[in-house]
Protein backbone atom coordinates (compact mmCIF):
# COMPACT_ATOMS: atom_id res chain seq x y z
CA UNK A 1 0.00 0.00 0.00
CA UNK A 2 0.95 3.54 -0.85
CA UNK A 3 0.62 4.77 3.06
CA UNK A 4 2.77 1.94 4.28
CA UNK A 5 5.39 2.82 1.27
CA UNK A 6 5.43 6.35 2.70
CA UNK A 7 6.01 5.99 5.86
CA UNK A 8 9.98 5.88 4.99
CA UNK A 9 9.48 9.57 4.01
CA UNK A 10 7.57 10.98 6.89
CA UNK A 11 10.63 12.99 8.29
CA UNK A 12 10.13 16.32 9.29
CA UNK A 13 10.71 18.44 6.35
CA UNK A 14 12.81 21.69 7.15
CA UNK A 15 13.61 22.67 3.29
CA UNK A 16 11.26 24.98 1.14
CA UNK A 17 8.94 23.56 -0.45
CA UNK A 18 10.23 23.80 -4.33
CA UNK A 19 8.12 21.88 -6.47
CA UNK A 20 3.90 21.87 -7.20
CA UNK A 21 3.44 19.00 -9.31
CA UNK A 22 -0.85 19.59 -10.08
CA UNK A 23 -2.98 16.09 -10.99
CA UNK A 24 -6.53 17.05 -12.67
CA UNK A 25 -8.65 14.14 -11.61
CA UNK A 26 -11.64 12.45 -12.92
CA UNK A 27 -12.94 9.16 -12.33
CA UNK A 28 -9.14 8.04 -11.42
CA UNK A 29 -9.00 6.53 -7.95
CA UNK A 30 -7.41 3.24 -8.99
CA UNK A 31 -4.16 5.05 -10.22
CA UNK A 32 -4.13 7.57 -7.12
CA UNK A 33 -1.61 5.44 -5.17
CA UNK A 34 0.20 4.29 -7.79
CA UNK A 35 0.83 8.06 -9.58
CA UNK A 36 1.94 8.66 -5.83
CA UNK A 37 4.63 6.18 -5.55
CA UNK A 38 6.30 7.20 -8.82
CA UNK A 39 5.91 10.20 -7.87
CA UNK A 40 7.91 9.44 -4.65
CA UNK A 41 10.39 7.57 -6.18
CA UNK A 42 11.08 9.84 -8.71
CA UNK A 43 11.17 13.39 -6.67
CA UNK A 44 13.37 12.03 -3.96
CA UNK A 45 15.65 14.94 -2.83
CA UNK A 46 13.54 17.56 -3.98
CA UNK A 47 11.07 19.31 -1.96
CA UNK A 48 7.27 18.99 -3.63
CA UNK A 49 3.41 18.39 -3.33
CA UNK A 50 0.92 16.96 -5.23
CA UNK A 51 -2.23 19.11 -5.85
CA UNK A 52 -5.13 16.93 -6.88
CA UNK A 53 -7.60 18.95 -8.70
CA UNK A 54 -11.04 16.61 -9.35
CA UNK A 55 -13.80 17.29 -11.30
CA UNK A 56 -16.80 15.94 -9.41
CA UNK A 57 -15.48 12.09 -9.72
CA UNK A 58 -18.01 9.38 -8.92
CA UNK A 59 -15.81 6.82 -8.28
CA UNK A 60 -14.37 7.82 -4.57
CA UNK A 61 -11.28 9.57 -5.97
CA UNK A 62 -11.64 13.15 -4.10
CA UNK A 63 -12.37 10.86 -1.29
CA UNK A 64 -9.27 8.51 -1.33
CA UNK A 65 -7.10 11.67 -1.95
CA UNK A 66 -8.66 13.39 0.52
CA UNK A 67 -7.59 10.34 3.33
CA UNK A 68 -4.40 10.36 2.15
CA UNK A 69 -4.35 14.02 2.39
CA UNK A 70 -5.07 13.93 6.36
CA UNK A 71 -2.20 12.52 6.96
CA UNK A 72 0.87 13.49 4.22
CA UNK A 73 1.13 17.32 4.25
CA UNK A 74 2.53 16.71 0.91
CA UNK A 75 -0.63 15.74 -0.92
CA UNK A 76 -4.00 18.35 -0.99
CA UNK A 77 -7.33 18.22 -2.44
CA UNK A 78 -8.98 20.90 -4.52
CA UNK A 79 -12.64 19.75 -5.20
CA UNK A 80 -14.31 21.94 -7.89
CA UNK A 81 -18.04 21.74 -7.49
CA UNK A 82 -20.29 23.16 -10.79
CA UNK A 83 -16.96 23.52 -12.80
CA UNK A 84 -15.35 21.52 -15.51
CA UNK A 85 -12.55 21.28 -18.06
CA UNK A 86 -8.90 20.01 -17.54
CA UNK A 87 -7.36 23.17 -18.84
CA UNK A 88 -9.04 25.58 -15.55
CA UNK A 89 -8.64 22.79 -13.38
CA UNK A 90 -4.77 22.91 -13.71
CA UNK A 91 -4.89 26.98 -13.52
CA UNK A 92 -7.11 26.66 -10.36
CA UNK A 93 -4.27 24.20 -8.76
CA UNK A 94 -1.20 26.28 -10.24
CA UNK A 95 -2.93 29.18 -8.82
CA UNK A 96 -3.05 27.35 -5.85
CA UNK A 97 0.12 26.62 -4.67
CA UNK A 98 3.13 29.49 -3.39
CA UNK A 99 6.08 26.82 -5.47
CA UNK A 100 8.28 28.70 -7.45
CA UNK A 101 8.22 25.46 -9.86
CA UNK A 102 4.44 24.29 -11.48
CA UNK A 103 4.68 20.83 -12.85
CA UNK A 104 1.87 19.38 -14.38
CA UNK A 105 1.03 15.20 -14.97
CA UNK A 106 -2.18 13.04 -15.90
CA UNK A 107 -3.40 11.07 -12.79
CA UNK A 108 -3.74 8.16 -15.74
CA UNK A 109 0.27 7.02 -15.48
CA UNK A 110 0.78 7.23 -19.40
CA UNK A 111 3.62 10.20 -18.60
CA UNK A 112 6.57 8.73 -17.82
CA UNK A 113 7.44 10.88 -14.36
CA UNK A 114 10.81 9.26 -14.74
CA UNK A 115 11.75 12.35 -16.65
CA UNK A 116 10.13 15.11 -14.09
CA UNK A 117 13.45 15.85 -12.26
CA UNK A 118 14.95 16.91 -15.42
CA UNK A 119 11.79 19.00 -16.17
CA UNK A 120 12.19 20.37 -13.19
CA UNK A 121 16.39 21.30 -13.37
CA UNK A 122 15.69 22.71 -16.35
CA UNK A 123 13.45 25.35 -14.76
CA UNK A 124 14.77 25.65 -11.66
CA UNK A 125 18.36 25.43 -12.45
CA UNK A 126 19.01 26.14 -16.36
CA UNK A 127 17.00 29.03 -16.27
CA UNK A 128 14.34 28.08 -18.55
CA UNK A 129 10.97 29.66 -18.55
CA UNK A 130 8.97 26.18 -19.69
CA UNK A 131 10.22 22.23 -20.00
CA UNK A 132 8.09 20.02 -21.86
CA UNK A 133 7.94 16.36 -21.99
CA UNK A 134 7.44 15.67 -25.49
CA UNK A 135 6.37 12.63 -27.88
CA UNK A 136 8.01 14.15 -30.93
CA UNK A 137 10.86 15.06 -30.77
CA UNK A 138 14.02 12.97 -31.41
CA UNK A 139 13.76 9.90 -28.75
CA UNK A 140 10.09 10.81 -27.82
CA UNK A 141 6.94 8.17 -29.32
CA UNK A 142 3.34 7.59 -29.00
CA UNK A 143 3.84 4.27 -28.09
CA UNK A 144 0.97 1.73 -28.94
CA UNK A 145 -1.08 4.07 -30.28
CA UNK A 146 -3.60 2.87 -33.52
CA UNK A 147 -2.36 4.74 -36.81
CA UNK A 148 -5.21 6.63 -37.39
CA UNK A 149 -4.80 8.23 -33.33
CA UNK A 150 -1.30 9.06 -34.21
CA UNK A 151 -1.80 10.24 -37.80
CA UNK A 152 -4.58 12.54 -36.52
CA UNK A 153 -2.37 14.03 -33.48
CA UNK A 154 0.50 14.18 -35.45
CA UNK A 155 -1.79 16.53 -38.12
CA UNK A 156 -3.26 18.66 -35.70
CA UNK A 157 -0.12 19.41 -34.02
CA UNK A 158 2.14 20.33 -37.34
CA UNK A 159 -0.90 22.44 -37.96
CA UNK A 160 -1.10 24.18 -34.71
CA UNK A 161 3.15 24.72 -34.40
CA UNK A 162 2.60 26.19 -38.39
CA UNK A 163 -0.43 28.46 -36.91
CA UNK A 164 1.27 29.47 -34.01
CA UNK A 165 4.91 29.75 -35.54
CA UNK A 166 6.36 28.41 -32.39
CA UNK A 167 9.22 25.52 -32.66
CA UNK A 168 7.65 23.59 -29.36
CA UNK A 169 7.52 19.81 -31.11
CA UNK A 170 4.86 19.08 -28.96
CA UNK A 171 2.54 22.08 -27.88
CA UNK A 172 -0.49 20.25 -26.78
CA UNK A 173 1.30 18.07 -24.14
CA UNK A 174 -0.43 17.92 -21.33
CA UNK A 175 2.68 16.87 -18.93
CA UNK A 176 5.53 20.20 -18.64
CA UNK A 177 7.05 22.05 -15.72
CA UNK A 178 7.20 25.93 -15.30
CA UNK A 179 8.34 28.94 -13.79
CA UNK A 180 6.00 30.56 -12.03
CA UNK A 181 7.04 33.93 -12.91
CA UNK A 182 5.94 32.70 -16.29
CA UNK A 183 2.45 31.17 -16.18
CA UNK A 184 1.47 34.34 -14.14
CA UNK A 185 2.15 36.64 -16.96
CA UNK A 186 0.18 34.08 -19.26
CA UNK A 187 -2.49 34.18 -16.74
CA UNK A 188 -4.43 37.22 -17.43
CA UNK A 189 -4.98 36.47 -21.14
CA UNK A 190 -5.36 32.24 -20.64
CA UNK A 191 -9.17 31.34 -22.12
CA UNK A 192 -9.04 28.15 -20.26
CA UNK A 193 -11.28 26.20 -22.15
CA UNK A 194 -10.53 22.20 -23.31
CA UNK A 195 -7.90 20.22 -22.62
CA UNK A 196 -4.95 21.52 -24.16
CA UNK A 197 -3.15 24.07 -21.30
CA UNK A 198 0.27 24.18 -22.70
CA UNK A 199 -0.95 25.12 -26.25
CA UNK A 200 -2.95 28.07 -24.47
CA UNK A 201 -0.11 29.03 -21.79
CA UNK A 202 2.32 29.39 -25.14
CA UNK A 203 -0.32 31.04 -27.24
CA UNK A 204 -1.04 33.59 -24.85
CA UNK A 205 2.62 34.16 -23.87
CA UNK A 206 3.41 38.22 -23.92
CA UNK A 207 7.20 37.07 -24.71
CA UNK A 208 8.46 34.37 -26.48
CA UNK A 209 9.37 31.48 -23.55
CA UNK A 210 12.85 30.02 -23.22
CA UNK A 211 11.99 26.35 -23.34
CA UNK A 212 13.39 23.06 -23.11
CA UNK A 213 12.32 19.50 -24.44
CA UNK A 214 12.70 16.05 -22.99
CA UNK A 215 11.59 13.03 -24.78
CA UNK A 216 9.59 10.11 -23.58
CA UNK A 217 7.43 7.20 -24.16
CA UNK A 218 3.59 7.32 -23.88
CA UNK A 219 2.33 4.94 -21.93
CA UNK A 220 -0.76 2.56 -22.58
CA UNK A 221 -3.60 3.58 -19.99
CA UNK A 222 -3.82 0.41 -17.44
CA UNK A 223 -6.57 1.42 -15.35
CA UNK A 224 -10.11 4.28 -16.05
CA UNK A 225 -10.97 4.75 -19.06
CA UNK A 226 -10.00 7.55 -21.36
CA UNK A 227 -11.03 11.36 -21.54
CA UNK A 228 -10.14 11.48 -25.69
CA UNK A 229 -13.18 12.07 -27.64
CA UNK A 230 -14.01 13.80 -30.99
CA UNK A 231 -15.24 17.05 -28.42
CA UNK A 232 -11.38 17.36 -27.06
CA UNK A 233 -9.84 17.09 -30.88
CA UNK A 234 -12.52 19.91 -31.85
CA UNK A 235 -11.86 21.72 -28.49
CA UNK A 236 -8.18 22.66 -29.44
CA UNK A 237 -9.06 23.98 -33.29
CA UNK A 238 -11.37 26.34 -31.21
CA UNK A 239 -8.50 26.91 -29.16
CA UNK A 240 -6.82 28.22 -31.65
CA UNK A 241 -9.57 30.08 -33.04
CA UNK A 242 -9.57 31.87 -29.70
CA UNK A 243 -6.06 33.17 -29.86
CA UNK A 244 -6.34 34.00 -33.92
CA UNK A 245 -9.52 35.65 -33.31
CA UNK A 246 -10.96 35.97 -30.32
CA UNK A 247 -10.08 40.01 -29.56
CA UNK A 248 -12.71 40.50 -32.54
CA UNK A 249 -14.96 37.84 -31.83
CA UNK A 250 -15.82 35.78 -28.75
CA UNK A 251 -15.76 32.06 -28.94
CA UNK A 252 -18.31 30.68 -26.91
CA UNK A 253 -20.43 33.52 -29.55
CA UNK A 254 -18.97 32.14 -32.70
CA UNK A 255 -19.70 28.47 -31.83
CA UNK A 256 -23.03 29.70 -30.90
CA UNK A 257 -23.95 31.00 -34.19
CA UNK A 258 -22.06 28.32 -35.90
CA UNK A 259 -24.01 25.90 -34.49
CA UNK A 260 -27.42 28.07 -35.02
CA UNK A 261 -25.91 27.94 -38.90
CA UNK A 262 -26.66 24.40 -38.92
CA UNK A 263 -29.75 25.22 -37.15
CA UNK A 264 -30.83 26.67 -40.54
CA UNK A 265 -30.11 24.08 -42.39
CA UNK A 266 -31.72 21.40 -39.84
CA UNK A 267 -34.78 23.38 -40.21
CA UNK A 268 -35.49 23.29 -43.67
CA UNK A 269 -34.96 19.26 -44.27
CA UNK A 270 -37.58 19.19 -41.48
CA UNK A 271 -40.20 21.66 -43.11
CA UNK A 272 -39.40 20.00 -46.47
CA UNK A 273 -40.18 16.44 -44.84
CA UNK A 274 -43.19 17.58 -43.21
CA UNK A 275 -44.92 19.69 -46.28
CA UNK A 276 -43.82 17.58 -48.77
CA UNK A 277 -43.51 13.45 -46.82
CA UNK A 278 -46.04 14.28 -44.28
CA UNK A 279 -48.45 16.56 -46.49
CA UNK A 280 -48.83 18.75 -43.44
CA UNK A 281 -50.26 22.78 -43.40
CA UNK A 282 -47.12 24.93 -43.98
CA UNK A 283 -47.92 26.34 -40.72
CA UNK A 284 -48.17 23.37 -39.08
CA UNK A 285 -44.91 21.89 -40.57
CA UNK A 286 -43.14 25.09 -39.67
CA UNK A 287 -43.77 25.16 -36.29
CA UNK A 288 -43.05 21.25 -36.32
CA UNK A 289 -39.48 22.06 -38.00
CA UNK A 290 -38.82 24.93 -35.74
CA UNK A 291 -38.93 22.74 -32.71
CA UNK A 292 -36.92 20.27 -34.42
CA UNK A 293 -33.72 22.79 -34.87
CA UNK A 294 -34.28 24.27 -31.38
CA UNK A 295 -34.06 21.02 -30.17
CA UNK A 296 -30.60 20.45 -32.36
CA UNK A 297 -29.58 23.32 -31.93
CA UNK A 298 -29.75 22.74 -27.33
CA UNK A 299 -28.00 19.21 -27.81
CA UNK A 300 -25.18 20.86 -30.26
CA UNK A 301 -25.24 23.83 -28.02
CA UNK A 302 -25.16 21.60 -24.80
CA UNK A 303 -22.57 18.69 -26.37
CA UNK A 304 -20.03 21.78 -27.70
CA UNK A 305 -20.40 25.40 -27.15
CA UNK A 306 -21.17 25.12 -23.69
CA UNK A 307 -19.64 21.60 -22.87
CA UNK A 308 -18.08 23.54 -19.43
CA UNK A 309 -21.15 23.72 -18.10
CA UNK A 310 -22.65 20.55 -19.97
CA UNK A 311 -26.73 19.66 -18.58
CA UNK A 312 -27.59 15.94 -17.74
CA UNK A 313 -30.69 14.72 -15.91
CA UNK A 314 -33.35 16.84 -14.61
CA UNK A 315 -31.04 19.83 -15.51
CA UNK A 316 -31.19 18.75 -19.33
CA UNK A 317 -34.90 18.81 -19.58
CA UNK A 318 -35.13 22.34 -17.64
CA UNK A 319 -32.37 23.85 -19.59
CA UNK A 320 -34.03 22.13 -23.22
CA UNK A 321 -37.68 24.32 -22.14
CA UNK A 322 -35.73 27.57 -21.28
CA UNK A 323 -33.95 26.93 -24.08
CA UNK A 324 -37.77 26.90 -26.80
CA UNK A 325 -38.72 29.94 -24.47
CA UNK A 326 -35.59 31.66 -25.37
CA UNK A 327 -35.34 31.41 -28.67
CA UNK A 328 -38.89 31.64 -28.99
CA UNK A 329 -38.48 35.16 -27.96
CA UNK A 330 -35.58 35.51 -30.11
CA UNK A 331 -37.82 34.68 -33.08
CA UNK A 332 -40.39 37.29 -32.58
CA UNK A 333 -37.33 40.14 -31.88
CA UNK A 334 -36.04 38.72 -35.15
CA UNK A 335 -39.49 39.18 -36.95
CA UNK A 336 -40.29 42.91 -35.13
CA UNK A 337 -36.84 44.39 -35.70
CA UNK A 338 -37.13 42.99 -39.43
CA UNK A 339 -40.25 44.03 -40.10
CA UNK A 340 -39.43 47.48 -38.71
CA UNK A 341 -36.07 47.82 -40.53
CA UNK A 342 -37.54 46.91 -44.19
CA UNK A 343 -40.51 49.66 -43.24
CA UNK A 344 -37.59 52.33 -43.55
CA UNK A 345 -34.75 50.01 -45.81
CA UNK A 346 -37.00 48.02 -48.62
CA UNK A 347 -34.02 45.82 -49.51
CA UNK A 348 -35.67 42.68 -47.74
CA UNK A 349 -31.85 40.82 -46.80
CA UNK A 350 -30.82 43.57 -45.18
CA UNK A 351 -33.59 43.44 -42.79
CA UNK A 352 -33.58 39.87 -42.67
CA UNK A 353 -29.88 40.05 -41.88
CA UNK A 354 -29.96 42.84 -39.04
CA UNK A 355 -33.27 41.12 -37.72
CA UNK A 356 -31.00 37.88 -37.70
CA UNK A 357 -27.72 38.99 -35.87
CA UNK A 358 -30.23 40.75 -33.39
CA UNK A 359 -31.78 37.52 -32.43
CA UNK A 360 -28.61 35.84 -32.21
CA UNK A 361 -27.31 38.50 -29.71
CA UNK A 362 -30.49 37.44 -28.19
CA UNK A 363 -30.75 34.17 -27.95
CA UNK A 364 -27.08 33.63 -26.88
CA UNK A 365 -26.89 36.09 -24.34
CA UNK A 366 -30.33 34.95 -22.57
CA UNK A 367 -29.31 30.76 -23.05
CA UNK A 368 -25.94 31.97 -21.71
CA UNK A 369 -27.54 33.54 -18.57
CA UNK A 370 -30.77 30.89 -18.38
CA UNK A 371 -30.59 28.18 -19.93
CA UNK A 372 -26.29 27.69 -19.21
CA UNK A 373 -25.84 29.74 -15.98
CA UNK A 374 -23.12 29.41 -13.89
CA UNK A 375 -23.42 27.31 -11.14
Amino acid sequence: MYAATRALFTQARLRPLALSVVVPTYNERANVEPLLERLDAALLGIEWEAIFVDDGSSDGTAELVASLAIEQRHIRLIRRVGRRGLSSAVVEGMLASVAPVLGVIDADLQHDEAILPALYRAVADEGCDLAIGTRYAAGGSTGDWAAARARLSGTATRLTTRLLRTDVSDPMSGFFVIRREALMASVPHLSTMGYKILLDIIASAPAPLTVRELPYTFRARTAGESKLDAAILLESALLLFDKLFGRWIPLRFAMFVGVGALGVGVHLIALGLLVGGAGLRFTTAQAGASIVAMTGNFILNNRFTYRDRRLSGLGFVRGLISFYLVCGLGMIANVGIGAMIYGSDHRWWVAGLIGAAIGSVWNYALSSALTWKRA
